[in-house]
């Protein structure tokens, strides 16, 4: 049922879900079965999402992305089209034909776990922990470089950044928070230990 604002149940549910994993509430408190069936995750789904999430932000001093839970929203947004990512692919390549829907939007999780099992010529997660961090980096470089137009890699790094930026951790530990700032300054000095403001996300380097 949809009401005046063009919101359904399915919305409602969906978006709080996303807000629950945002702010850091126990998974336990996402209600998985308002995801549609053919986009429920199974375990192997969120172990990859899991994993390649903490290789994108890996542990240092503060939690990394996987640490945090940014697979499972990564897993919800795509179920919910965040990002555009329930929009059909601009250029449909023999990769992506075995994970279109049926209205030609991207399975992207499939997408990936086919992709990096290619790469690896077998399981992805039974690699050594260095050949996983290899082949994600040959990956997105490969989505980046000059000219690749648009890749379905760039839309899961982008909601995995954006999943871990909008934690707390993320949004106030690793980047530097002001609610308000109380001035212009210009001209700021930057030491190695200066932690960005910036929230251009996507441009982060792994590895």
């Amino acid at each position: 049922m949809t009401d005046a604002t063009g919101w359904n149940r399915r919305d409602v549910l969906g978006a709080a879900s996303l807000v629950a994993l945002a702010f850091g509430l126990p998974l336990a408190a996402v209600e998985w079965s308002a995801v549609p069936a053919e986009d429920q995750p199974g375990p192997a789904d969120r172990a990859l999402l899991r994993e390649v999430s903490q290789l994108v932000i890996p542990r240092t001093a503060t939690p990394g992305a996987g640490d945090v839970g940014a697979g499972d929203f990564v897993l919800l947004a795509l179920a919910h089209g965040l990002d555009g990512s329930r929009r059909p692919p601009g250029a449909i390549t023999p990769d992506l034909l075995p994970h279109l829907r049926p209205d030609g939007s991207l399975r992207h999780a499939a997408w990936l776990a086919a992709e990096l099992d290619r790469r690896r010529g077998g399981r992805f997660m039974a690699a050594a922990p260095a050949r996983r961090a290899e082949l994600l980096a040959a990956l997105d470089a490969e989505a980046f470089a000059e000219g690749a137009g648009d890749h379905p890699w760039r839309t899961i790094k982008a909601l995995i950044l954006t999943g871990y930026y909008t934690t707390e951790i993320g949004g106030s530990r690793e980047l530097r928070y002001e609610l308000v700032p109380g001035r212009y300054d210009p001209d700021l000095p930057a030491t190695p230990q200066t932690v960005a403001f910036s929230s251009d996300w996507t441009a982060v380097d792994f590895g």
